[in-house]
């Protein structure tokens, strides 16, 4: 890959309240990759909700010290490094995911950082 992803970042503060910080521990707590075809559960849909929760995880331990923009689509890089070898319609189920938690948290536009890694094809 070429390039820094980060490179066009317009960074911004979030806004958390109580009830960003509920949103988060539902999506934690509730289905994912819902849409995903193929059997339920499968290895990939397995795989990709333990990554999920890995970053929702991560989102609620530090989204409070770290209200912003550029703190949040760093986790996001963090996890879509780790599933750049998936097909693409995983990474596509991934990425809206990924949509569902930035609607959560207020980012409007991920100013391409999804899109870098949806798109990569894998080392």
């Amino acid at each position: 890959m070429a390039g820094d992803p980060f490179e066009f970042v317009q960074d911004a503060p979030l806004f958390i309240v109580p009830r960003t910080l509920e949103q988060l521990r539902a999506f934690c707590d509730g289905p994912k990759l819902a849409d995903l075809p193929g059997p339920n559960p499968s290895p990939e849909r397995e795989r990709l909700a333990v990554v999920l929760d890995d970053l929702a995880t991560r989102l609620l331990a530090g989204i409070e010290r770290h209200p912003t923009k550029f703190w949040v689509l760093k986790q996001f890089q963090e996890t879509l490094e780790m599933v750049r070898d998936e097909d693409t319609e995983a990474k596509e189920h991934l990425g809206i995911e990924l949509e569902r938690l930035m609607n959560i948290l207020g980012i409007g536009d991920s100013n391409g950082v999804i899109a870098y890694y949806l798109t990569s094809s894998g080392s």
